[in-house]
């Protein structure tokens, strides 16, 4: 399930019905010579990206201005750093990888470093990170007056060799089939739309895809680091980027300085990706139920019942209403998955997608059409959409082998659905073309620690649907030293970015400090939605 997804789905993840450098540079300077690097054996990709890094320690990053069209205005700057395709041949083709930042707001000497954010996917783009200081987000005001921060748009994502599997306007048109089947002919239907998107990557994209993979954008990662003239890196992983910096902690142990993950992908090799799909169809229910509770109990507001039940049996009326007869002629069960789900996924959702419910029960059905249906004349935002959806199963199908049996998909996501409908039969969807797909699937790195890895950071609330808690249990076991804040009873993904200053105050204790507690530590919630 993924973090990007075009306007009218609220920001939110997932396309449920969519188809769905002193060590470093010391090191890298002496770096091995081009036949080392071509003999082959499982360190080519290790050699390959300290020669790589050794190249752009060289070079730098020429900042300037931000184009005009990307929406970042000054002072925040832009610049390319060049990686290869394939780092167990570094001399050969090269992509330009797109990064941006902004310097620390306080003085020369209070200044640590760069501090490089990955907002997750696999897909998202991580250039707007600067404007949480142009924007004087207040959360992140002690941090920024140390650090620059410095986004940047990984392999495949948005300006950095962006790849593509189908039309994007074809991508986002709607009505899409219902996810939940109702036949084996609608499971047919959908396998042949799986099959199709994962011929359309191989056609689109064939070249790019064997390489799409996490290790690379870890590698791809340290090149920056050593492009931005960092010794060490100071990194802030949410979501799909807690796996991105378990695997970077994991190959680059010592060219950490600091790192926070929220939110965290369980980076068990059995859990990577198949597992951890169907695992998230479980969590996706619990918190889906907790907000239905919210809203019963705010039914002063909404007037959507005072019982889980009542919400829930408007919620599969609006459903079946739509199924019968798309809204608008647009918005059918696909296109109202992909909107409510946010409510899951983010609190800061649950205000906006009860109004909008809200409204069609009282008989707007305009604006939940507007709010849940594709924007056809947005074709930038629906070339990002149809970007980010692609880079997703690109990562996710290669990272790993999938399933290749139609008979375990179907066993697996038909008894899940029975307990857990609400996700379960669109994220199958979303992630069936991994089944046929067209080109490598690697085995994922064994997560661990090895001699350099700092303390880790670790931030996860309990209840966080597209990372279930679990996941920041098993690296706080993998990574040696770590911390792992819990924010108990809450359930938002994306714990860093809001108001709770049990863990604020934390955050900003590790980066400016490098302090930790001597032990664990359970927070309570953040303050819930007020209607």
């Amino acid at each position: 399930m993924r973090e990007n997804r075009p306007k009218s789905r609220l920001l939110a993840l997932g396309s449920a019905g969519a188809l769905v450098t002193a060590t470093l540079i010391a090191g890298a300077m002496s770096a091995p010579t081009a036949g080392a690097v071509g003999r082959p054996g499982p360190d080519r990709e290790a050699k390959g990206a300290q020669v790589a890094a050794a190249r752009a320690a060289k070079a730098g990053i020429h900042w300037q201005d931000c184009p005009a069209d990307w929406g970042l205005a000054k002072p925040i700057q832009c610049g390319w750093v060049s990686v290869p395709v394939d780092y167990a041949h570094p001399y050969g083709k090269q992509i330009k990888l797109a990064v941006d930042r902004i310097g620390n707001t306080g003085t020369e000497k209070e200044r640590q470093g760069a501090l490089v954010y990955n907002p997750g996917g696999p897909g998202g783009s991580g250039m707007r990170f600067p404007t949480r200081v142009t924007n004087k987000n207040p959360i992140w005001a002690n941090v920024s007056k140390a650090y620059d921060f410095v986004g940047f748009d990984p392999r495949g994502v948005g300006h950095s060799a962006p790849i593509s599997c189908i039309d994007p306007q074809e991508f986002v048109k709607a009505p899409k089939a219902d996810p939940v089947p109702d036949s084996k002919a609608d499971k047919t239907a959908q396998r042949k739309l799986a099959r199709a998107y994962a011929d359309g990557c191989g056609e689109r994209s064939g070249a790019m895809l064997p390489h799409m993979t996490t290790p690379n954008t870890a590698r791809d990662l340290d090149v920056i680091r050593a492009a931005l003239g960092e010794k060490k890196l100071n990194y802030l992983g949410v979501s799909y980027g807690t796996y991105l910096g378990a695997v970077y902690g994991t190959l680059f142990p010592g060219h950490l300085r600091r790192m926070i993950v929220d939110s965290v992908v369980d980076p068990a090799r059995e859990n990577i990706w198949y597992q951890a799909n169907l695992n998230q169809d479980i969590a996706f229910e619990g918190r889906w139920k907790d907000w239905e509770d919210w809203v019963a109990a705010n039914d002063a507001a909404f007037h959507l019942g005072t019982t889980r039940a009542a919400v829930q049996a408007k919620w599969l009326q609006l459903r079946a209403t739509a199924k019968k007869s798309p809204l608008g002629g647009v918005v059918g069960p696909a296109e109202l998955i992909s909107f409510f789900q946010s409510a899951p996924y983010y609190d800061s959702s649950w205000v906006p997608i009860a109004t909008v419910f809200s409204k069609y029960v009282a008989g707007d059905t305009q604006a939940l059409v507007d709010a849940a249906a594709p924007d056809l004349s947005d074709t930038a935002g629906n070339i990002s959409a149809e970007n980010s959806n692609a880079v997703y199963t690109a990562v996710e199908c290669a990272d790993a082998k999938w399933p290749t049996s139609w008979q375990k998909w179907d066993r697996d996501n038909t008894r899940l659905n029975k307990d857990y409908p609400f996700m379960t039969w669109a994220n199958a969807w979303m992630n069936l073309p991994c089944a046929t797909w067209p080109a490598k699937q690697h085995t994922p790195v064994e997560v661990k620690t090895h001699k350099g890895l700092p303390q880790v950071l670790i931030v996860q609330s309990t209840r966080d649907a597209a990372t279930p808690y679990e996941g920041a249990v098993d690296l706080h076991k993998r990574f040696k030293g770590s911390r792992l804040i819990t924010e108990k009873n809450a359930g938002s993904h994306g714990v860093t970015g809001l108001v709770n200053p049990c863990i604020n105050q934390r955050v900003d204790a590790y980066l400016l400090q490098g302090t930790l507690d001597a032990k664990d530590v359970t927070c309570a919630p953040h303050a819930t939605p007020k209607p």
